[in-house]
């Protein structure tokens, strides 16, 4: 791994874990790993596997698998942030067991092959989708409209269009698309309308902008959340492209992992959900043989199998992470037949 020099870590987002109690503890950050006991369960780490952990961040689930692998284990770990793999290097870089690679986890058939893993020889796989809270609190990302800040919303901000660089061309049919399309926003082409307007007398640069525009053109909103939620949420989906992303990587687990290997998704919203959902389901269904050909009724099963029901955040975490009432966690295990 290239060794690269990085500006020291605040300590107020440093993560520990006490192996003795199988408790993280995050004293004083803003960060807590969402379903982390229960994803870490959920994946059956053994001391000597191969895991993979799609969704690095600010390596809260990742050090809780480091903690039960043994010194042969192997954990390969992706993000499309710089900023959370220059993060990590400062953390667990040092670790030969892991691996870090910059990179959308829809790239992960092209990652494995680049570091010498092949299909069928991975334990688990884990995917903690969305915004992480770290990301969500840097005003200069542009995720979050409760603080002003320049209107990116990009994961990796070195690569794309801003949200902004793309609400100034877009029209006002596309811009309502997107927010419907990906945030279910009912009023989408009122708010799209109110977007296209302001932008006539001057630009749309930053995330209050954005904000006061939709909670003027919102009409009887919900008192219970932010009329901009649902907008910003959509804006960030679409800008990143992680519908698709996620589509895509989805056939490339399956292939990767090995037989009673497990697939662990934490997604945070209902059109990922249903994605997982169904990718679950269509896979664990057997494709239907052809007429007169007698097959037994193991030789029908599908390339998945679903591993008990949807999980979300217990009372205890949700008063620790209010962040974590829209996790739902989903889990799968790969059986013995041949994925095409």
């Amino acid at each position: 791994m290239t060794s690269r020099i990085y500006p020291p870590l605040p300590t107020s987002v440093h993560y520990r874990y006490n192996v003795m109690n199988k408790t993280p503890l995050n004293p004083g950050t803003s960060h807590l790993p969402v379903l982390a006991l229960e994803a870490i369960a959920a994946l059956q780490v053994e001391p000597g596997g191969l895991y993979i952990d799609g969704t690095l961040g600010r390596t809260g689930h990742t050090q809780m698998i480091l903690s039960r692998l043994g010194e042969s284990g192997q954990l390969l770990c992706l993000d499309r942030d710089p900023q959370a793999i220059a993060y990590a290097e400062q953390l667990i870089g040092h670790d030969e067991r892991v691996t870090l690679v910059q990179s959308d986890f829809a790239n992960l058939n092209n990652v494995m092959r680049e570091h010498g893993l092949v299909e069928g020889t991975v334990n688990g796989v884990l995917l903690d989708l969305g915004v992480s809270s770290p990301q969500l609190d840097q005003p200069d990302r542009g995720f979050s409209f409760r603080t002003d800040g320049p209107l990116d919303m990009r994961m990796d901000h070195s690569n794309g269009q801003t949200a902004a660089m793309w609400l100034a061309s877009a029209g006002a049919e596309e811009i309502a698309d997107v927010l419907w399309h990906y945030g279910e926003e009912r009023q989408s082409r009122r708010i799209a309308r109110a977007i296209v307007e302001f932008r006539e007398q001057q630009p749309i640069e930053t995330t209050s902008q954005l904000a006061d525009i939709i909670k003027s053109a919102v009409v009887r909103p919900d008192p219970h959340k932010h009329p901009a939620t649902r907008s910003f949420q959509a804006l960030r989906i679409f800008i990143n492209d992680e519908l698709q992303q996620l589509l895509a990587v989805l056939p490339i687990i399956v292939r990767a992992l090995k037989v009673a290997g497990r697939l662990v998704v934490i997604s945070f919203h209902s059109l990922e959900d249903r994605i997982v959902k169904r990718f679950i389901r269509d896979h664990a269904r057997a494709s239907r043989a052809p007429k007169n050909i007698p097959l037994r009724s193991h030789q029908l099963d599908g390339v998945l199998k679903a591993v008990g029901k949807p999980i979300k955040a217990s009372a205890e975490e949700l008063v620790r992470n209010p962040r974590a009432r829209s996790a739902v966690m989903r889990v799968a295990e790969r059986t013995a037949v041949a994925y095409v």
